[in-house]
């Protein structure tokens, strides 16, 4: 199930909100649980099993740590951690594996399993895995009640895609929380927000973005490559964030407040600061839980560069089994040597530059993302550095892949990477802020994202594969 669905706009959150809004607050968390079940297993009914064994072998596995001392402590953790990367490991990279030992070996040595990936299987393995470090750590405490650890893996407006939540974030909001309209109020444009983002942006350039994509590479020239390369760096910003919204617009309507995972990361000043500004929980569960505990920037600078490579690589892979990632991966990590090494100091001197900079790395980095394979991707990144080597190509009508409508939302699209935030007024913005114009405002673009729900069946979600 998925946020801009009609199932979950329809029936899922009117039933879930009104039964939370009526029911007894000691009994809320059975009821979101049990809601979130359902959203998970709407999709693949078989797998929410594999999610109960998650959530039932990591608080047990708090509780042991709660009750012990010494090496068997640490034992219990390690215990904890290999189970959820096994399982992690198994849905998600047993194929990618077996296929890199294949290949070495010249011959199968490993039989490749068709083996269906759970939805958000890398979101609530991380969330698991943040719990029973942050118990060892003695950074929250560790809980007896198997339902509050499990709503916090579960819940399901972030269960999917995110944002990446740490139990010591959320556990007094878990254990006692209170909602007013106020919040209702606030959520629920937050959801609109979102919903319009992933609906009438993201979609119509994921459109936009599968046309040029399914082209011959060979029939692609420069201006091809460079609109689709644009349109899919938009396009995955608007459709993670938009998500985010929603999640965050969910949470605030049932009580919890869910922190930022995106803070205009396209008017980044480098790919150190675009990494904190895009996808933020990702970026500080790597941060807590791999960087600083194999030493960060604390033992020298070849060993920083060294862990901040290791924490690119894991980065790429973990966004997807495939070499492509984990070239991204690279790719991202190479940029942020580069910064460290001295082009920061570069970038200091001006801020278009080292915005347009860091924009066209980012822009030219998300084509091995959603190029079909790696010699795809660097076959069309030729075409958008080298454009003088493929004017030979003949032209694909633009007329092809972008009418009217796709030209418009391109511009919106460029506008709100930050650029209309930037330059509306402070007064302006407080004028707006709970207005009954941005009543209007939601409620017609509210309205404008059911029509094309209803109207259109394309409606892909870029990070649930992940």
């Amino acid at each position: 199930m998925v946020f801009s669905s009609a199932v979950f706009l329809l029936l899922f959150l009117p039933v879930a909100f009104i039964g939370n809004v009526l029911i007894k607050k000691e009994f809320s968390n059975y009821l979101l649980l049990i809601a979130s079940l359902i959203f998970y297993a709407w999709g693949e009914p078989y797998l929410v099993f594999l999610m109960i064994v998650s959530v039932v072998l990591n608080w047990l596995v708090g509780i042991a740590l709660k009750k012990t001392e010494g090496r068997l402590r640490t034992l219990f953790l390690m215990i904890g951690i290999i189970c959820d990367l096994g399982i992690l490991g198994y849905y998600k990279y047993a194929g990618f594996f077996a296929r890199i030992l294949n290949y070495i070996s010249k011959r199968e040595l490993v039989p490749i399993l068709d083996i269906a990936l759970p939805i958000g299987i890398s979101f609530f393995t991380f969330q698991a895995i943040s719990y029973i470090v942050d118990v060892y750590m003695h950074d929250t405490e560790a809980s007896n009640n198997l339902v509050n650890v499990a709503l916090y893996i579960s819940f399901f407006p972030q269960l999917i895609a995110g944002p990446i939540v740490k139990y010591r974030d959320i556990n007094k909001q878990i254990e006692n929380r209170s909602v007013s309209w106020i919040d209702v109020s606030d959520g629920f444009k937050r959801f609109i927000y979102g919903l319009g983002k992933k609906v009438l942006i993201a979609n119509t350039l994921g459109m936009c973005v599968d046309t040029i994509y399914s082209y011959d590479i060979f029939t692609i020239d420069s201006r091809t490559a460079w609109i689709g390369a644009l349109a899919y760096t938009f396009q995955i910003y608007y459709d993670f964030s938009g998500y985010s919204d929603m999640a965050i617009g969910l949470g605030r309507m049932f009580g919890f407040r869910i922190l930022e995972n995106f803070e205009y990361p396209y008017l980044s000043k480098s790919i150190s600061e675009f990494w904190r500004r895009w996808h933020i929980s990702l970026g500080s569960w790597f941060r807590e839980y791999v960087y600083i505990p194999i030493g960060g920037n604390r033992k020298g600078n070849v060993r920083t560069y060294v862990n901040l490579i290791l924490v690119f690589f894991l980065t790429g892979l973990w966004h997807g089994a495939d070499l492509s990632f984990v070239i991204w991966g690279f790719y991202h990590g190479v940029f942020s040597i580069l910064e460290r090494l001295g082009v920061r100091h570069l970038l200091k001197k001006t801020k278009v530059v080292s915005v347009a900079y860091t924009f066209l790395v980012v822009n030219i980095g998300w084509v091995l993302f959603r190029a079909d394979d790696t010699i795809t991707g660097i076959r069309y990144i030729a075409r958008m550095i080298l454009p003088w080597r493929y004017q030979q190509l003949s032209r694909i009508a633009t007329w092809h892949y972008m009418g009217t409508k796709t030209v418009f939302i391109f511009i919106c699209a460029v506008l709100g990477i930050g650029f209309i935030n930037k330059l509306t007024p402070t007064r302006i913005k407080s004028l707006w802020n709970n207005s009954i114009v941005e009543a209007i405002y939601c409620v017609c673009l509210l309205v404008l994202c059911l029509a094309s729900i209803a109207s259109n069946t394309y409606n892909p979600f870029i990070y649930f594969q992940f």
